[in-house]
């Protein structure tokens, strides 16, 4: 039997998918971009500890929703320096196809909001406030 993480990352290589999540026999996957996906469910209040996550981008954003998920392990294609710290220093194992300083904005001119929005900010439940308030007003 596979190991969840090469499992999850597996079926994000297949691209259909924005972010996958397994736990033995349990899948949750994503088209979403974003730190959409993991506030969805976070939100919805779906049970995601210990479960293995592949995701595209891992900016600072998504390593603080990973970490209020209670995920075990992060893989991503490309993740940034301040995502390594978050999800070492709270205990979750993590692989990247590539590690970054930052994460840039979808037009390429400059820094991922989200990642602005938590530049500052150690606790988890502080992030999550921050995303929220950033994506209030980017609507």
């Amino acid at each position: 039997m596979k190991a969840d993480i090469t499992k999850a990352a597996e079926i994000l290589g297949d691209g259909q998918y924005t972010c996958v999540l397994c736990r033995e026999d349990t899948i949750y996957t994503s088209t979403e971009r974003g730190v959409k996906p993991l506030l969805s469910w976070l939100d919805n209040g779906i049970d995601l500890k210990g479960f293995s996550a592949a995701d595209k981008v891992v900016g600072n954003a998504a390593a603080f929703l990973y970490v209020l998920l209670g995920v075990k392990e992060v893989y991503a294609l490309v993740m940034s320096e301040a995502a390594v710290c978050t999800l070492s220093r709270n205990g979750i194992h993590y692989q990247c196809g590539v590690s970054v300083k930052n994460i840039i904005n979808r037009a390429g001119t400059g820094n991922c909001p989200m990642e602005e929005a938590v530049c500052d900010i150690s606790v988890p439940e502080e992030a999550l406030d921050a995303i929220r308030r950033r994506l209030a007003e980017l609507k």
